[in-house]
């Protein structure tokens, strides 16, 4: 397995904190406020992105020395297109009630700004090992605020982790549990995935106060 070096490192290490795409860069915030209702659809929705960003930017890196630069956008769209339907159709072959959980926000990976400016951005300009790692980086980095907003809309929206009771049983059909938490239906509105985000957000300030004077 070859080492990374510092530079290698830096690429997949910083889209997971001081540059994260969803709390830095305030991109990909539509598909983390629709689908992180569920824990379950949270993480498919991180690995599909990881597939298409991380492949998807080693074969924009392939082409970018044929690509003409008036359609390289097309270009990317049919790119980021084929790679969203692979994952479309895996998912509806081995994983149906899923796909029709996360319905047509796995066909809006296509337009995620994220994908589109790291094409944009750096797979147009770097060799396909470095464009792979900047695509795996930031699909990390996109995929752990997914999973932690998830975590916590369904835990405390409906006491349950990937579909499994964690804060006990109800108490008959109340919702209640017998050490007095009810589930709380407003975690499972898109405006509380907005709250969670927020938090995030106010997190990672907090903890580095250098991206408070960069904002």
């Amino acid at each position: 397995m070859p080492v990374l070096s510092k530079k290698e490192s830096k690429l997949i290490l910083d889209p997971l904190a001081d540059n994260n795409p969803i709390t830095i860069q305030v991109l990909g915030i539509c598909s983390a406020l629709a689908i992180t209702a569920e824990l379950k659809a949270s993480v498919v929705m991180a690995v599909s992105v990881l597939f298409v960003l991380g492949f998807g930017n080693v074969v924009i890196s392939l082409m970018r020395n044929m690509i003409p630069s008036k359609i390289r956008i097309i270009v990317q769209l049919i790119v980021v297109a084929t790679l969203v339907i692979v994952v479309d159709q895996t998912l509806k072959a081995f994983a149906y009630e899923l796909s029709k959980t996360l319905s047509v926000f796995v066909g809006l990976i296509i337009t995620n700004c994220i994908i589109m400016g790291r094409f944009e951005a750096f797979a147009l300009g770097n060799g396909p090992w470095r464009s792979f790692l900047d695509g795996i980086g930031n699909a990390l980095g996109y995929g752990v605020i997914l999973v932690i907003v998830g975590f916590f809309r369904e835990l405390l929206g409906s006491g349950t982790l990937f579909g499994a009771p964690v804060l006990g049983d109800p108490i008959a059909k109340t919702g209640l549990y017998a050490f007095g938490y009810e589930n709380n239906g407003f975690m499972i509105i898109p405006p509380a995935a907005l709250i969670v985000v927020g938090i995030l957000i106010w997190v990672q300030r907090a903890k580095n106060p250098l991206l408070i004077e960069e904002a």
